[in-house]
């Protein structure tokens, strides 16, 4: 699933692609894709004949505010939707959800293997909350400066779960996901299955600094290679190199020459050293 570099590489590229983006005409080619009241009738009324604004992210959502004065546009990826540019007509693959056509022909396509991703029509005067309820349940952004070691004690206190099932709880903080919980608890030296209210302060401040870090390292890098990741041009990220732990179990620690363990966690692929996380 995309995290929050990847979601965030999205957002830049659709800003600079689709800025002043006039939206002629949309073809909902799965229905499941369109999750706002209404369905795709609402929807496609709501967005057609508008024109593309700026573009937000929070988490793993984004928005696009929509002019003049015609609501907000809400997509969320989940785990394989990506977005393709076109400039001239061609066939679009089974898998491709959407299609948005401006006056002159240039497509933008919403193309999602495994069919979760969802959009939102949000109308104008109606808050986006009240429509994309998971904005609801987000934390603060890593990047906000309330999310520190100060808020993390107070979350975490007392808690009996792994910290690394924290960091991927959103209601936490918001956009993290499996690679950036695994590469910031290996860079804060940090086991992953530490029972996160244990953690002391002092942990905690080099968790916040060093999840921040590596996202941005991540945000600058294009965001990751792994999984289905592709930018507007299809192009993959370029994280994916410079991972410590994510996707190297059985390999040895690019820091103390350790063999990079690898255990299924709730579900999840968990990596980390055991020499340098403990």
């Amino acid at each position: 699933m995309p995290e929050l570099p990847e979601v965030e590489t999205v957002r830049r590229g659709l800003a600079d692609r689709l800025h002043s983006f006039e939206i002629e005409r949309i073809e909902v080619c799965r229905d499941r894709a369109v999750a706002s009241p209404g369905g795709v009738e609402s929807f496609c009324d709501g967005l057609t004949g508008a024109t593309v604004g700026d573009w937000t992210r929070r988490g793993k959502y984004l928005m696009a505010n929509l002019e003049p004065n015609r609501g907000v546009w809400g997509v969320h990826l989940r785990m394989t939707g990506q977005f393709q540019w076109h400039e001239t007509s061609s066939p679009p693959c089974k898998h491709t959800r959407v299609r948005f056509w401006n006056p002159v022909g240039e497509e933008l396509r919403f193309v999602d293997v495994r069919s979760f991703g969802e959009m939102w029509w949000v109308p104008p005067g109606q808050e986006s909350h009240a429509v994309i309820t998971g904005l609801t349940r987000l934390g603060p952004e890593p990047f906000e400066g309330h999310f520190n070691a100060e808020y993390l004690q107070r979350q975490l206190a007392g808690s009996t779960r792994s910290i690394k099932t924290a960091l991927l709880d959103q209601s936490l903080v918001a956009g993290v996901g499996n690679i950036y919980a695994d590469e910031s608890l290996f860079q804060a030296g940090i086991h992953p299955l530490t029972r996160s209210g244990s953690l002391s302060f002092g942990q905690l401040d080099r968790l916040q600094k060093s999840l921040v870090e590596v996202l941005r390292t991540s945000i600058g890098a294009g965001g990751t290679t792994f999984s289905d990741f592709r930018d507007l041009e299809g192009v993959n990220g370029n994280y994916g190199g410079q991972a410590w732990v994510y996707r190297r179990g059985g390999q040895t620690c690019r820091v103390c020459g350790q063999t990079i363990q690898r255990e299924k966690h709730n579900g999840r692929s968990t990596h980390w050293c055991p020499s340098c996380q403990r």
